[in-house]
């Protein structure tokens, strides 16, 4: 009989998303990459990236050995997602995601319709990330207007240059309250620089290294105001979800 060369849609599935994420990695090696516009090459602790099979690049912060805290529209502009790493020679590991949760309080909509967005979400690996990944502290201390938070991702350098993005930067910025005092976000803006594609869920952290919030989104050009979403106010659901995992995030105290 005939055979067909039509490959099963599961398949074909799974080579379009290992495609997409390939992809992304040749992009990330392609030249010798920076991120967060501004910034300077600092250790990665406890950051991670998240690569989607549409070929989207975050930041992700490490609460326990194989669960990582990113900003919510990382998962929610794909179905499957992989951690990436380098090995210490260099070469690239991506690991699979075995359970993500999305926050409840996350709107894809919120920027464009000035709504209420909880830009957040959890995933847990299917295989614990090497030991050098330490889990980070998370703080519910609230964010002053004034002070000086670090901000820290894998994003692009150059806006809108995929290639600049994929080592870890960080740069120190000022809190300001454009619109406010916030319960639930923060705003930085300074003459340094800021965030750009790809630090999305990167960690904003006080002086103590504690992590106040996560980047969610920036305001106009790559570098000029970013806007976090403070861990503090969920802590609830972090804790609500990771206990649903048998796991626990460090909190300080």
């Amino acid at each position: 009989m005939p055979i067909s060369k039509r490959r099963p849609a599961a398949r074909t599935a799974r080579v379009a998303t290992l495609t997409a994420i390939l992809t992304a990695i040749l992009a990330l090696a392609a030249v010798p990459a920076r991120a967060i516009v501004g910034g300077t090459e600092a250790p990665a602790g406890g950051a991670v990236m998240v690569l989607s099979s549409k070929g989207g690049v975050c930041t992700g912060v490490v609460l326990a050995p194989d669960t990582v805290l990113t900003a919510g529209h990382c998962l929610a502009d794909a179905k499957e997602h992989r951690v990436h790493f380098r090995d210490p020679a260099g070469a690239p590991v991506l690991i699979d995601v075995a359970a993500q949760a999305l926050h409840p309080g996350y709107d894809a909509g919120a920027a464009a319709s000035r709504r209420r967005s909880v830009d957040l979400a959890l995933l847990r690996t299917s295989t614990p990330l090497p030991g050098r990944f330490a889990p980070v502290t998370l703080s519910a201390a609230p964010a002053r207007a004034g002070e000086t938070l670090t901000l820290a991702g894998y994003g692009a350098a150059k806006p809108g240059d995929p290639r600049s993005t994929g080592t870890y930067r960080s740069l120190g910025l000022p809190v300001i309250e454009p619109y406010g005092p916030s319960r639930i976000l923060v705003w930085l803006k300074g003459a340094g620089g800021g965030a750009c594609q790809g630090d999305s869920g990167g960690p904003i952290a006080g002086p103590d290294g504690a992590v106040l919030a996560l980047s969610a989104w920036i305001g106009g050009a790559c570098g000029g105001l970013t806007q976090g979403v403070l861990v503090g106010p969920q802590r609830g659901w972090i804790d609500r979800v990771l206990g649903g995992w048998d796991r626990t995030a460090r909190w300080a105290e």
